[in-house]
């Protein structure tokens, strides 16, 4: 038995629209393909603005810019999370003030983030992890309290929602990730969403590499030059090709993903196992990016990986809480962050992808299960 983490699949047209975007001899980006993914999600979510670009890594670095982050600005952001959410405001020179989880979920604990915030801080960054939404409305209060900025990190939340509201359009700027494990990839590649219309003209100018040449293709000035700092953002058509022909079926995957995502979850409530499963608030949606189990303790979870392993299972942990990471140790100011402690010790990522069959949903469970 062999069962990958994750495997990319082929939905639709992948190979067709990277044979269209290279007879067009258009390969630089910003060309047809990447216009028809940004009009997607700007019609079907309702975003303001949307800016394809080469990762959500790049995405995020690009909010660290509009918002103008300095060196000692203060960032707040969860622990639990992938190093990019910091990493992008790092390089601008911020202090990193990180936030402990939910006690029920990996998401930033909302009732812990005004306490942490000073004369210093400039924003707050939140992730929606696995897709579920953390609590924007108490966020989005707190930042309008002490005229804060907030970004989503929504690199893992394509297609869920917070009260209906998609999320990436809710903070004042968003980032998508296409990354091969995503719902939707384009192997690699990531989305800005700006959703305050204050940033928009000089977001354009930054994923451009700081000139004005779009402005310039509009006819709208007679030259571009150098205008502002910025870098090379932009995916090439044939990344912006292979995430269209993705797009156009997004119904179908996320039907076929929701479907694995019960399955797990039912097996799981009949067997009356003492793992906890994945906690969803009434106020989000699930849109089964992952499908995560909580062990008792770290020994159980090592116990179970191995046992995975064994058995031809490749799961995963993560992540290792940044506040405690060889980067950042020093840098902490050494609050204890016992939520994220827990997620980093006891969580388990289970295999979801797009032809994974109910038989070896169940050879995984009936292997996770005997090893409790």
């Amino acid at each position: 038995m062999n069962i990958p983490f994750n495997k990319p699949y082929l939905i639709g047209n992948e190979i067709d629209y990277i044979d269209q975007a290279i007879a067009t001899g258009k390969l630089s980006g910003n060309g047809k393909f990447t216009k028809k993914c940004q009009s997607f999600f700007e019609n079907k979510y309702g975003f303001l603005k949307t800016f394809l670009t080469t990762s959500c890594t790049d995405a995020l670095e690009m909010c660290a810019i509009l918002l103008d982050i300095k060196p000692n600005d203060e960032v707040i952001m969860p622990s639990f999370t992938f190093v990019s959410t910091a990493n992008a405001f790092v390089l601008r020179g911020a202090n990193i003030v990180f936030c402990d989880s939910e006690k029920d979920n990996p998401n930033i604990d909302a009732n812990a983030i005004e306490q942490l915030i000073t004369e210093k801080t400039k924003a707050i960054v939140v992730v929606h992890y696995a897709g579920v939404a953390c609590d924007m409305d108490q966020i989005m209060s707190i930042a309008k309290k002490n005229n804060l900025f907030v970004v989503e990190d929504a690199a893992q939340a394509i297609d869920s929602y917070y009260k209906g509201k998609p999320l990436g359009g809710i903070g004042h700027l968003g980032a998508f990730s296409f990354h091969e494990t995503k719902n939707i990839s384009a192997g690699e590649g990531g989305m800005l969403i700006v959703n305050d219309e204050r940033f928009i003209e000089r977001a354009e100018v930054i994923w451009e590499k700081g000139t004005n040449r779009t402005a310039f293709f509009r006819g709208e000035v007679d030259k571009y030059g150098w205008v502002d700092i910025g870098s090379s953002f932009l995916p090439s058509e044939i990344t912006a090709a292979f995430l269209w022909a993705q797009l156009e079926q997004i119904d179908d995957i996320q039907s076929v993903r929701k479907s694995i995502w019960e399955a797990y979850w039912d097996l799981l409530s009949e067997s009356n196992t003492t793992i906890k499963l994945p906690s969803c608030p009434e106020y989000a949606t699930n849109n089964a990016h992952m499908f995560y189990l909580l062990c008792s303790s770290i020994e159980e979870r090592t116990r179970i990986l191995a046992s995975l392993k064994e058995n031809g299972i490749h799961a995963v942990f993560h992540y290792q809480g940044l506040h405690d990471s060889q980067f950042y140790i020093d840098k902490h100011d050494g609050r204890e962050l016992p939520n994220c402690d827990f997620f980093t010790q006891c969580l388990i990522r289970l295999p979801l992808y797009y032809e994974l069959p109910i038989s070896k949903i169940k050879n995984i469970l009936k292997t996770v299960l005997n090893e409790r």
